[in-house]
């Protein structure tokens, strides 16, 4: 122990030494990335577009609705682009089937949301939980819907009317419903910080990985939890 000047005796306090910061995990490549955010963007857009042909405030302030409809229309067709284009991906078309298929675990998960249950353990999930794989598979479907009854609203020509009507009708309807959901979908996001940093950097500390999804920490080797070196330059 030393004693400094001005001080009533020795200094016996001893500075802790800085924590090791956690070991992140890879957890998207950068294709993955990639297609989340041009899909996100145009997923927005068709949203946005949509809200100014429908809500009348909306239209007044923004105007040219000529312009707005052609944007809508773009974006709409360009939806399954960037996802079509990201198939050429390995990792992505693996995560796909991930995405795909529901085991005992997910049942088990769906249970304790119901429950409202958030003891350690109580929800096992993969790679993806059940939530995530409800979410995903159910935005695919209204997507091909919202592209198909879409197309049917655009060239009027090739259809009867009532066809028309009936597209029309239905693909209305499903745009709140994915509005709305789009929504639960951020909010949910916007709740995980650190689900929103392995979506933009691509990695994940250990100790959220473990927690909320353990059954995925525990099949993926040890040689591939270590950081990447663009996931280390993206948190820099």
């Amino acid at each position: 122990m030393t004693s400094t000047p001005g001080s009533a005796g020795p200094t016996g306090a001893v500075t802790p030494p800085p924590s090791e910061p956690h070991r992140r995990i890879a957890r998207f490549t950068r294709a993955e990335r990639w297609v989340h955010r041009t899909t996100a963007a145009l997923t927005l857009l068709c949203v946005a577009t949509a809200a100014a042909l429908y809500v009348p405030q909306l239209a007044e302030l923004v105007g040219r609705r000529y312009l707005v409809v052609t944007v809508h229309e773009w974006a709409g067709i360009l939806l399954p682009a960037p996802f079509l284009l990201g198939l050429a991906s390995p990792a992505l078309r693996t995560d796909l089937r991930r995405l795909n298929r529901f085991g005992p675990h997910d049942g088990k998960w769906l249970r304790a949301v119901r429950r409202r249950d958030h003891r350690p353990g109580s929800r096992p999930a993969g790679k993806f939980n059940a939530g995530q794989k409800i979410y995903a598979s159910w935005i695919a479907g209204a997507v091909l819907v919202m592209l198909a009854t879409g197309l049917l609203m655009w060239f009027t020509h090739l259809t009867p009317l009532v066809w028309r009507t009936s597209a029309t009708f239905v693909h209305d309807w499903l745009a709140l419903a994915v509005g709305v959901v789009v929504a639960g979908h951020i909010r949910m996001a916007l709740a995980d910080p650190e689900a929103r940093r392995g979506m933009r950097t691509g990695s994940v500390e250990r100790p959220w990985a473990e927690r909320e999804h353990p059954l995925w920490t525990a099949e993926e080797p040890k040689d591939e939890r270590a950081e990447r070196p663009e996931d280390r330059a993206g948190n820099g």
